[in-house]
């Protein structure tokens, strides 16, 4: 089972935002404008080093003409991004994997010694 974390929903949100802001021609300022907020606060929210509140959010997807579960959608994977989502997957899955036959090993540990 795949598990997303926060910061891969920031990316998702804020890689979704730039595509329907430039989809609608509206530069950061514009639409920063249209629903009364800081262009620098659209800027966070593309690079994922800010979240939203969820009025935020509907104010967003009404001025862009989106429903709001499309902000959360993950977008296809293009073709050349494919092998840089395998590595980061596997190295994640890996890891996951490390750390539980860890914990199983000490558990093992634990119930024969004591």
């Amino acid at each position: 089972m795949f598990y997303m974390t926060e910061s891969d929903l920031r990316a998702i949100l804020g890689s979704n935002l730039k595509k329907y802001r430039t989809i609608k021609g509206f530069s950061q300022a514009k639409l920063a404008e249209i629903i009364n907020i800081s262009p620098n606060f659209i800027s966070d929210i593309e690079t994922g080093k800010r979240w939203l509140s969820s009025d935020t959010l509907v104010n967003l997807a009404t001025a862009l003409g989106v429903d709001v579960f499309e902000f959360l959608m993950p977008h296809q994977i293009a073709t050349n991004d494919v092998d840089a989502f395998i590595q980061t997957y596997t190295q994640k899955a890996s890891t996951i994997a490390s750390e539980a036959v860890i914990n199983s090993l000490h558990n093992l540990r634990r119930q024969y010694i004591t």
